[in-house]
């Protein structure tokens, strides 16, 4: 495992493993229950191919403060939502399973949520947006190096969008800008004062 020092603190960074060769639902699902019992792993699957991501504190800590503002400006702006977290999404018949960081339904709870949210520290590995497109998940919000990528389900696939298509009154650059702030403090009471206007 490689380590950054940011600050003079170490900070372990994300590490993805792919499993050499194909693996049945039924392997995955052996796979699965043994990962289970070990904390801090993740694994995914689509299409034979399984993937196992350890997660950093620096993963921890952007998926954490991203849900954070979330949820403040679903409180702020009266939007009902259901947080359900990285609860593991999966289809046998579409080959996929995996866990998001964040994910929301917004209104009301359905078969999937409205609303995931990745970070990705480590680039490579299984298509995550591909996972994603199997359930049609409406929207997808990415964090890597330090940006924000929002992708909008059109019916067809996937299109990376400026404006979020289910918060579309949310200033992203506000968003990403507040994220990326080294204080979730002076984070929060910009947020705050941007949104309420």
């Amino acid at each position: 495992m490689t380590t950054k020092i940011i600050n003079q603190t170490p900070i372990l960074t994300d590490q993805l493993f792919l499993f050499p060769g194909y693996y049945s639902w039924q392997q995955f699902q052996t796979l699965e229950a043994a990962i289970a019992q070990m904390p801090g792993l993740r694994i995914s699957y689509i299409d034979g191919w399984v993937e196992i991501m350890t997660l950093s504190e620096r993963h921890e800590l952007l998926k954490t403060i991203i849900g954070f503002l979330l949820e403040l400006y679903f409180c702020e702006k009266d939007i009902e939502c259901i947080p359900a977290g990285s609860a593991t999404r999966q289809d046998e018949n579409q080959a996929v399973s995996f866990e998001p960081d964040e994910s929301y339904y917004i209104g009301s709870a359905k078969e999937h949520p409205d609303l995931a949210v990745e970070v990705a520290i480590t680039s490579g590995g299984i298509d995550k947006l591909a996972k994603y497109e199997r359930l049609q998940i409406p929207e997808v919000w990415f964090w890597e190096n330090n940006q924000l990528a929002v992708y909008h389900w059109s019916g067809e696939g996937y299109e990376q969008v400026s404006r979020s298509g289910l918060l579309p009154d949310l200033d992203l650059e506000l968003f990403q800008r507040c994220v990326a702030m080294p204080s979730l403090t002076a984070a929060k009471k910009e947020f705050v004062k941007a949104i309420r206007g």
